[in-house]
């Protein structure tokens, strides 16, 4: 494995160019220098130098994502890790992230709404104390007390010390807020309450009118937003801060600006909590929430009418907004949320929990479970494809071994049957190469015992064409010359095809010249002596039927013809008659007997034909007339004598030529059923026709 990852880090080095030495070269500096500028603050690191290094950011994540596809992408198994990753592992990342994100802003909420609720109940008690002592100035003064015009100690009565506990820094006065009341939000001119801030400092109050018989009282109910008020909120909510900012005007700026909607805000008070501290995480998900929550404010330093340009010039451009902001953790708030349900409010929020870590370990389970069903494939795989290296290689006798029973098993098996089968053909070729060689040769050795060339006799045209349906031929012919004036003529045809008929046709060659030149010999080439066709056709009957099995045998025409007298004697042993036609006449040599090679004694006749001026042999197989087209009619005796008919004019070369092509034109394939074999022999008036 080391090696490996070796070779492929050298292969990675030495396939990098110019671009990717001076990208990598940047983005190496601009990370020297950002780790120097975390030592020593005064480094440089200039702008153009992040960009440069951004785009060779860019650039090798593009030269990383096309390496990884063309190498990491090309393994099955990195790709279906890949599937599972993008699949399955990335979209439960991001549900979790987005679970954490909606949990976080769910408790910011919940934060931001105990906080403005709690100060939303603070204001209304101000509210209640304000409406309070209102009523009871109102009454002491129906009562004609005129202490009521003064001020009441907020020292006495058990109601206003029990305010003052809730609402630290509270202070009840007469005759003060008239310019609140035109502000009150409620749809009322007698009464207000709500958050003020007003000569630099952010108060509670609440204002309340109420008629007298001497005419009206206005009580005004302040409480100053202090820390020790800050303190009564509840401590779930951890560390609370009070911020009141107010906009920058023109182009003054401050030294230390807060932005919020694109708008820069000065800090004008800051008011928090002083022995709060967050506690420590009571697990690894109670992280720390940073919440913020904005609270409606009556800005009264906000100066109006013709003072406003001068307040703008000195950087008060709009009224102060407050935000009040808090830190706390998730444990504290679920403590206040489930606190309805007492001792169930644990039970929940650790059902919660069981069932989330019960969702994570299915999770979990179902990764493993894939990865490993992703392995069982994976390893198949890789198998098949070493299996392929080794066929590859030439090793057909490697083997696929899988250990599980399924489908990619079925397939192992598959490519063992067909590396087998594969295996088989090879042999069986190398076997019918070898035998078409030997064909080859006896088809060479087969063409040696057809004439090399044709006779030239005086008076004769005579052309011969044999075309094997296979390498070898079952057909036969044969010229042989007995004296200058007489040729023997032979044409057989064997039964069977291809090797074995090829076998015969040799020995039926040699046997029948055998016989022919021993009897030129015992004739000395006197002339007038005839020869016997049908005594020459017995022995070859004799010779076939002693040295062949019992179903071969042949069927043969065999004739001598005499120029000097021209006389044809012939002997036709079961052969397709050969046709003679003169003068318009058709002529059959049917005169003989039957196929040789089957009985031993067999008697054969001879026949003799007198050959006219003009005249014209045809002898032929039955492979010329056997042709069948496509509705399985034969090309016949009849097509073939129209083809010599209409040829008669022509060569003997051309009338045989004629004669294939049309049988092989009737059949319409390019493949012969059997062997097509055809002598023509004419026979001129003079000798001047003869050659011309």
């Amino acid at each position: 494995m080391s090696s490996a990852m070796t070779k492929r880090s050298r292969a990675i080095w030495a396939g990098m160019n110019l671009a990717d030495w001076a990208t990598l070269a940047i983005v190496l500096v601009y990370g020297v220098l950002r780790g120097l500028r975390q030592i020593y603050p005064r480094t440089p690191v200039s702008g153009f130098l992040f960009f440069l290094a951004i785009c060779g950011a860019v650039y090798w994540l593009v030269r990383g994502w096309l390496w990884a596809r063309a190498h990491l992408l090309w393994s099955l198994r990195n790709r279906l890790i890949m599937a599972y990753v993008f699949i399955a592992v990335v979209p439960v990342l991001l549900l979790l992230a987005m679970a954490g994100l909606a949990a976080y802003l769910l408790y910011w909420q919940l934060g931001s709404y105990v906080i403005y609720t709690q100060m939303e109940q603070r204001e209304e008690r101000v509210g209640v104390v304000a409406s309070a002592m209102a009523t009871s100035y109102a009454v002491e003064a129906t009562s004609g007390h005129s202490a009521a015009a003064q001020a009441l100690p907020v020292e006495s009565g058990t109601y206003i010390k029990n305010a003052m506990t809730e609402l630290p820094g509270l202070k009840i006065e007469t005759g003060n807020g008239e310019e609140l009341l035109s502000k009150s939000d409620e749809g009322v001119r007698n009464r207000f309450r709500g958050l003020v801030f007003s000569h630099g400092q952010l108060v509670l109050r609440g204002v309340v009118v109420r008629p007298t018989p001497a005419g009206r009282i206005l009580v005004s109910v302040t409480v100053p937003i202090t820390p020790e008020l800050l303190e009564t909120l509840p401590t779930e909510l951890g560390p609370i801060q009070f911020n009141v900012l107010r906009p920058e005007a023109g182009d003054i700026d401050s030294e230390v600006p807060v932005v919020v909607n694109t708008q820069r805000f000065n800090s004008v008070q800051q008011i928090g909590t002083r022995g709060r501290t967050v506690p420590k995480a009571m697990n690894p998900f109670d992280k720390l929430i940073n919440g913020i929550v904005g609270l409606d404010v009556l800005d009264m330093d906000q100066k109006q009418g013709d003072q406003k340009q001068g307040d703008q010039k000195r950087g008060q451009a709009g009224a102060v907004r407050v935000f009040a902001s808090f830190s706390t953790r998730p444990s504290l708030l679920n403590r206040r949320l489930f606190s309805p349900l007492g001792d169930l409010g644990g039970a929940a929020a650790t059902a919660l929990l069981v069932v989330g870590a019960v969702f994570l370990l299915i999770e979990i389970g179902s990764l493993v479970t894939g990865i490993i069903l992703t392995r069982t494939i994976t390893t198949a795989v890789d198998s098949l494809y070493s299996a392929t290296q080794h066929v590859l290689e030439g090793d057909l006798s490697y083997r696929v071994r899988l250990p599980h029973r399924d489908q990619l098993a079925a397939l192992g098996e598959s490519f063992n049957s067909m590396t087998q089968s594969v295996s088989t053909l090879i042999e069986e070729q190398r076997q019918r190469q070898k035998l078409e060689n030997e064909l080859s040769i006896a088809h060479e050795v087969q063409q040696q015992l057809f004439p090399r060339a044709l006779p030239n006799l005086q008076g004769i045209d005579i052309e011969a064409i044999c075309r094997p349906a296979r390498v070898v031929s079952g057909d036969y012919y044969d010229f042989i010359r007995i004296s200058p004036t007489r040729l023997a003529i032979a044409l057989a045809d064997i039964s069977g095809k291809g090797i074995s008929a090829a076998l015969l046709m040799a020995n039926v060659q040699a046997a029948l010249r055998s016989d022919v030149l021993r009897y030129r010999d015992k004739a000395s080439g006197a002339q007038g002596e005839e020869i016997d066709t049908a005594e020459i056709v017995a022995h070859l009957n004799r010779h076939l039927f002693r040295n062949t099995s019992d179903e071969r045998y042949a069927t043969c025409f065999f004739g001598v013809y005499d120029a000097e007298t021209r006389q044809l004697h012939y002997t036709n042993a079961g052969h397709l008659p050969p046709i003679y036609i003169c003068n318009g006449n058709i002529r059959r040599l049917e005169t003989g007997g039957m196929v040789v090679g089957l009985f031993n004694d067999v008697p054969f006749q001879q026949g003799a034909v007198e050959i006219g001026r003009g005249g014209m042999l045809v002898a032929y197989s039955d492979g010329l007339i056997e042709p069948e087209n496509v509705y399985g009619e034969e090309f016949g005796i009849v097509r073939l004598i129209d083809v010599v008919t209409r040829n008669k004019d022509a060569s003997s070369h051309e009338t045989a030529e004629a004669m294939v092509r049309a049988a092989e034109e009737w059949s319409g394939t390019p493949d012969q059923a059997d062997d097509m074999t055809v002598i023509v022999m004419r026979f001129p008036g003079t000798s001047a026709e003869a050659r011309a």
